[in-house]
Parts: C-alpha cells; sequence; structure tokens
C-alpha cells in the first residue's frame, strides 16, 4: 500500500515538472532561442572525489547528466548540441583511465542507439568530430555505426568530439584546402592541355600536401620569391606558359572542418568555474558567449540550462551586431 503510494505521489511529481517546464519553454519561445550549443564537460573527477566515490563513477553521473541536458536542449527547439568528450590530450592520462572512458563512451553509444532513446525520440543525427583514427577499434566502430544508423535523422543533431583538439582541426582543415586545391588545378591544367610547365617541378614539390610540414623556410622564401606576382615562370622555352597558383580562402579552410557539418555555436558552456577553452572549438566561438558555471558538470540542472538560455537571449542583439560588423 505505501509503495503503490508512493509511486502514484512520484508520478504526480513527475507530471507537475513536465507541465511547468513546457511552461517555461513556452514562454522562451517569445524570444530567440539558440540554435546550436557547445558544451565542456568539466569537473566529473572532481565530483567523484568530493562524494568519495570509485574512479571513473564521475564519468557515470556526467553521462547522466548529459542525457537530460540533450533531452531539455531537443524539447526546447535547439537543433545542434556539440559536446567535447575526449580530448587528444586526454590520451596522456593514464591507460587504465583512458581505456575505462573508451568503455564508457562504447557503453554510452549502444544505449542512444535503442530504440526508446533521446536519438530516436527527436530524430537525432550523430556526428563523431575529430581524428578518428587516434581512436582504438572498438570506438572506432561503434562511432560508425551510430553515425550510419543515424544518418537520415533530420531532425536535431549531437556532435561528439572525440580524439580531437581545435588546434589539430584546423591542421586538417588546412592540409585537405591544399589538397582539393592541388587537384583542382592539375585538373585545370589538364583541360587546357598543360601538362608540365618547365622549370616548375621544384615548386611543385614545395606546394604537395605530403611536404608542407617538411618544407623549409628557404624553400618558401624561395617559392615566395619567384611567385610574387601570382605566377610561376617557365624557363626560356616556355615563357609563354604560366601556371597560375591557387588562392586558398577561409571558406575553404571552413569546408574542411571536422566542424563544417554545424553552424557555429551561439552558447558555449563549461562547467565548474573554469574560463579556459581548452582547445576546443577555438576556430568558430568568435561571437559565441561563454557561461561558466561554478556548478561540476554532473551537478549541471535544469535550472543552469535555463540561465544559459536566458543570457544568450540578454546578450542576443549585442552578438549579433558584432556579427554584422565582420
Amino acid at each position: 500500500m505505501e509503495k503503490a503510494r508512493g509511486y502514484r505521489v512520484s508520478q504526480l511529481a513527475w507530471g507537475l515538472a513536465c507541465f511547468m517546464r513546457k511552461c517555461i519553454f513556452s514562454i522562451l519561445s517569445v524570444g530567440p532561442l539558440p540554435n546550436h550549443i557547445a558544451l565542456i564537460m568539466d569537473g566529473n573527477r572532481r565530483y567523484a572525489k568530493k562524494l568519495n566515490m570509485a574512479e571513473g563513477a564521475g564519468h557515470k553521473a556526467g553521462s547522466i547528466a548529459l542525457m537530460k541536458l540533450l533531452s531539455h536542449s531537443y524539447e526546447l527547439g535547439v537543433k545542434y548540441v556539440t559536446v567535447y568528450a575526449f580530448s587528444i590530450d586526454n590520451f596522456k592520462r593514464r591507460p587504465d583511465e583512458v581505456n575505462s572512458l573508451m568503455a564508457l563512451i562504447v557503453e554510452k553509444i549502444e544505449e542512444m542507439l535503442k530504440e526508446e532513446s533521446i536519438v530516436n525520440q527527436y530524430g537525432v543525427r550523430m556526428y563523431f568530430i575529430g581524428n578518428l583514427k587516434l581512436l582504438n577499434e572498438p570506438v572506432r566502430v561503434a562511432a560508425e555505426r551510430a553515425m550510419a544508423a543515424t544518418a537520415n535523422n533530420t531532425k536535431a543533431a549531437l556532435l561528439i568530439c572525440v580524439a580531437y583538439t581545435s588546434s589539430d582541426e584546423i591542421v586538417h582543415a588546412v592540409q585537405q584546402s591544399c589538397k582539393a586545391k592541388w587537384i583542382e588545378t592539375e585538373a585545370l591544367d589538364a583541360s587546357k592541355g598543360i601538362n608540365s610547365v618547365p622549370g616548375v617541378e621544384k615548386e611543385n614539390a614545395v606546394l604537395a600536401v605530403h611536404s608542407i610540414q617538411g618544407t623549409s623556410e628557404d624553400e618558401w622564401d624561395e617559392v615566395a620569391s619567384r611567385t610574387s606576382t601570382g605566377v610561376i615562370e617557365g624557363n626560356e622555352e616556355s615563357k609563354e606558359k604560366q601556371l597560375v597558383l591557387p588562392t586558398i580562402k577561409v571558406s575553404d579552410i571552413e569546408r574542411h572542418m571536422y566542424m563544417s557539418v554545424a553552424p557555429e555555436p551561439d552558447i558555449l558552456i563549461r562547467t565548474s568555474g573554469e574560463n579556459r577553452l581548452s582547445n576546443f572549438l577555438l576556430w568558430q566561438t568568435t561571437n559565441c558567449p561563454l557561461y561558466s558555471p561554478t556548478a561540476l558538470w554532473p551537478d549541471f540542472s535544469f535550472w543552469h540550462f535555463l540561465w544559459a538560455v536566458l543570457n544568450f537571449q540578454r546578450s542576443y542583439q549585442y552578438f549579433e551586431k558584432k556579427k554584422k560588423q565582420l
């Protein structure tokens, strides 16, 4: 009898909480809503230490907080959520801790693919962002399976940054941009019937992507001096033949970013009171407000989420004005 009464009370409390949340979200929807929220989930280990929990328990508690935030975000109408799950720098931690985190990631991927999960409830497409070649095989296979299984979902997106740092992303984008431009230039030359331009073999080698990182300063100076007009000239036999160097623009680099599948974040949340970005989305957060509550990530609640959205709405006009000035 007592159990039944307790169950009815808990159901009533849950229903009342859902009703209040819907009312609050209806009020928030009158103003501008964030389209993309990015998260640095900081404080899992400190949370476990504070409560004398077993090692790794803090990250499990943090995963529960993440599921709640995802539910609140998609219910409000946020389309993109990006989470910093595992940095490349985290591979420097103890092997047993890294293996534990990798196992937890696989476990959560499997949970999110279940029929009753948030992913299926809100029609979420999953992306795994980063240098996936650095992941061990079970995590990489699980990530690829999740991306394939959710590829047709279009209502919302979840971007999980694993084996990721912003500096690695930028280097990758520059390398891919160079490759694309080189292929484009060779195809253009071939269409014009230009097989090669005598005297530019050295420049070709210097500009080739595979040798970019190993190019010496003297070599770059030599190329720059010979191409100051944007043109590489051949020898006496081919003065009329000229090879125009391709130009890499900001748009080219952005197109090859890991994060090119999503717009720039509207809010960046980092818990535990830290203000550092820790090599996360450095390129994409030029005009993004940072919200850094003192709560550790597992303690991040609905009210913290609500305050982040209210702060976004309060500063919306200011950041929109900044964007237009660029």
